[in-house]
C-alpha cells in the first residue's frame, strides 16, 4: 500500500474549520461569479439580460431557452464548485491535483464493477427515493412541509424542461452539462477536499464519508429525494476511500448521471417504455435484486482495493 494513502486512524489535524471556512468562502465568491457572468454571455449570445429573472417560466417553445438554462447551469456550476476547490487547493492547501490521489497505483480494472454497480443500484435508489417522497412532517410543520414541496416541484419542472430536447447534439449537451461537469466539480469538493479534510481531522473515514454524503445532498435542496442522493454520496465517498482515486468517484457519478439522461432522453423519443420520472412503485423484488447484486459487486471492488490487504 503506497504511504500517501488515507489510514482510517490518525491524530486529529488542527485548523480543519477554519481551512473549510476558507474554502466556503471561496464558494460564495465563485457562485457570485458565475452569475454575473452567467447573465452577461446570456446576454451578449442571445441579447437576453433578463432571462434569469424569470427562471421559473420554462417556456419549451421560447426561442433558445432551453440553450440559455443549459449554459447558466453549466457556467453556474463550474463556478461554484469546480474553480473554487481547485483554487482552494492550490492556493490555500498549496497542493497539486495529483494530491487528490490517495494511491499511486495506475490500474483502472475497478472501472467495469464501479459502472455496472452504479446501474444495478438504481432500483433500489429508486426504492429510497419512493420512501423519501412518501415522507410527512409533523402538523405544526405543515408550512415548512408546504415549502417543501413547492420547491421540489419547481426543481422537477427544471428537470423535465432541461429534458425537453430531441437532437444528438443537444443530447451531447446535455450529457455534458448534467453529467461531466457537475460528477467532476462534486467530486472533487465533497469527496476530494471535504471528506478527506473531515476524514483526517476526526481519524474517522466512516464518519467522514457519511457526513461528507448528507452535506452532498442537502446542498442539492430536493428534500424528497435526500435519501437516494444519501446513499450515492456515500457510495461515493466508499469508493474514494477504497480505489484512493477520485477519478473512480468521478466515474460512478457521472455513470449515475448520464444513465439518467439516456434513460429519460430513450423514454421521449419511444425507444424504450422505461419512464424513471414514473411515481409508480418500484416492485420490492426488483429493489432487493437490486440490492443484493449491489453489494456482491461493491465486495468484489473493496476486494481489489489496497484498503482490503493488511498493511
Amino acid at each position: 500500500m503506497a504511504e500517501t494513502h488515507l489510514p482510517s486512524k490518525q491524530p486529529l489535524v488542527q485548523g480543519t474549520w477554519s481551512s473549510l471556512l476558507t474554502l466556503f468562502g471561496f464558494i460564495l465568491v465563485g457562485m457570485a461569479i458565475g452569475s454575473i457572468l452567467s447573465v452577461t454571455l446570456v446576454s451578449l449570445i442571445w441579447g437576453d439580460g433578463d432571462f434569469l429573472l424569470n427562471l421559473d417560466l420554462f417556456d419549451v417553445n421560447a426561442e433558445g431557452s432551453w440553450g440559455k438554462i443549459m449554459l447558466v447551469q453549466a457556467v453556474s456550476h463550474v463556478f461554484t464548485f469546480l474553480l473554487p476547490s481547485l483554487l482552494f487547493w492550490r492556493w490555500v492547501e498549496r497542493k497539486n491535483t495529483r494530491a487528490f490521489y490517495l494511491e499511486t497505483r495506475d490500474s483502472w480494472k475497478e472501472l467495469v464493477p464501479i459502472f455496472f454497480l452504479t446501474v444495478v443500484l438504481m432500483p433500489f435508489t429508486g426504492l429510497m427515493a419512493e420512501w423519501n417522497e412518501s415522507m410527512k412532517l409533523p402538523e405544526g410543520l405543515s408550512g415548512v412541509e408546504q415549502w417543501m414541496k413547492e420547491n421540489e416541484s419547481a426543481l422537477a419542472r427544471l428537470t423535465e424542461f432541461l429534458m425537453s430536447f430531441n437532437s444528438m447534439g443537444e443530447l451531447v449537451i446535455a450529457i455534458l452539462v448534467i453529467a461531466v461537469i457537475p460528477a467532476i466539480g462534486e467530486e472533487i469538493l465533497f469527496r476530494g477536499i471535504l471528506q478527506r479534510k473531515l476524514a483526517e481531522h476526526w481519524a474517522n473515514i466512516h464518519l467522514a464519508i457519511w457526513v461528507s454524503a448528507a452535506i452532498f445532498s442537502a446542498i442539492h435542496f430536493q428534500f424528497y429525494g435526500f435519501l437516494p442522493r444519501l446513499l450515492l454520496g456515500a457510495l461515493f465517498g466508499y469508493l474514494y476511500f477504497w480505489t484512493g482515486r477520485v477519478g473512480m468517484a468521478i466515474f460512478a457519478h457521472f455513470v449515475n448521471n448520464a444513465f439518467t439522461v439516456l434513460l429519460m432522453w430513450a423514454n421521449r423519443q419511444k425507444l424504450i417504455n422505461i419512464d424513471i420520472s414514473s411515481t409508480e412503485s418500484i416492485p420490492l423484488g426488483l429493489s432487493l435484486l437490486s440490492l443484493v447484486v449491489s453489494i456482491w459487486l461493491l465486495r468484489i471492488i473493496y476486494k481489489a482495493s489496497p484498503e482490503s490487504s493488511p498493511t
